[in-house]
């Protein structure tokens, strides 16, 4: 039997059609579907697809898998038609967020943007630096971006200490972080955006941290409460490093543009040469393990 699987590119109908017993059909979203739509039983959605998925589901009536090419499944819990699995990109992404959130300490640490704004004005702006050297640092999320995250730290003779969401060997729980805040340099998060997550970092987490110390946003937006981060950049006692924001993206007056103390990209820490190839690795991984009568290994169950 031949799986029918939608792609909406190229380059994954490349990497599709070695796979046996699967047929790779291109669509373009937010176009009408192929005819071929209509067999279809995996449907890859875009990367960071925005729309809501599930007028695209009603429009499958065979759909069996949706197999994501983002690690990130908050737009799709709770939106998959019932009896359909729901399948994460976990392992694509890891290492270059992992990548962003150490280069985004490098950078406030060893005072980047000083020196380039010196740079710019023609000064030779000579001055120590604080240094990743020595530094604590939190990280708040134990699966793949964090254990990369953590792989990455430790040749900078830093040391990086694991929460989960239950406590197990080598990790704390998230029941712990109220003792646990306080001590560190930096605190990173890459959780999972949840109803269990949503404000985790809040005024009462904020004020629980160390002054002077970093905050890294890696995960999404709603994680932390963006008022109760502004008021902690604003007074000088914390500053952080955002590649997501809440809202996304940010209005031209919002406060967090002139914040105080604040490195900020554009959601990009993903979004970089080769993210689609390891993407695809996965996804070819997960349909074809699919294919064979198995069940794809990074299946989503409840909140993920």
């Amino acid at each position: 039997m031949t799986l029918t699987v939608l792609v909406p590119d190229e380059f994954g109908v490349e990497k599709l059609s070695g796979v046996d017993g699967v047929r790779p059909v291109r669509y373009t979203p937010g176009e009408p579907f192929p005819p071929e739509a209509a067999e279809a039983e995996v449907l890859v959605p875009k990367f960071l697809a925005g729309t809501d998925p599930r007028e695209v589901f009603a429009r499958l009536p065979k759909l069996r898998l949706v197999q994501l090419l983002s690690a990130g499944a908050e737009n799709f819990v709770g939106r998959v038609p019932e009896g359909v699995l729901l399948s994460t990109c976990r392992g694509a992404h890891g290492g270059s967020t992992a990548e962003w959130a150490i280069g985004a300490l490098l950078a406030i640490y060893r005072d980047f943007f000083a020196f380039e704004r010196a740079r710019v004005d023609g000064r030779w702006d000579y001055h120590y630096t604080d240094t990743l050297q020595d530094k604590k640092v939190l990280v708040v999320g134990a699966g793949d971006l964090g254990e990369q995250f953590r792989r990455r730290l430790e040749p900078f003779d830093a040391t990086a200490t694991l929460v989960g969401r239950t406590a197990r060997d080598g990790v704390h729980g998230v029941d712990e972080l109220p003792n646990l805040l306080g001590s560190f340099d930096a605190v990173v998060v890459f959780t999972p955006l949840t109803e269990e997550t949503v404000r985790l970092v809040d005024a009462k987490f904020l004020s629980s941290m160390k002054d002077g110390a970093i905050l890294v946003n890696g995960a999404r937006g709603p994680v932390v409460d963006t008022d109760a981060l502004v008021a902690e950049l604003m007074s000088g006692r914390l500053r952080a490093a955002l590649d997501v924001t809440d809202p996304e993206p940010l209005p031209e007056d919002h406060p967090l543009w002139t914040a105080p103390g604040l490195f900020l990209t554009p959601h990009v820490a993903g979004s970089c040469e080769g993210n689609m190839r390891r993407a695809y690795s996965i996804v070819v991984s997960e349909i074809s393990r699919f294919a064979a009568g198995q069940s794809p290994q990074n299946l989503v169950n409840g909140l993920y």
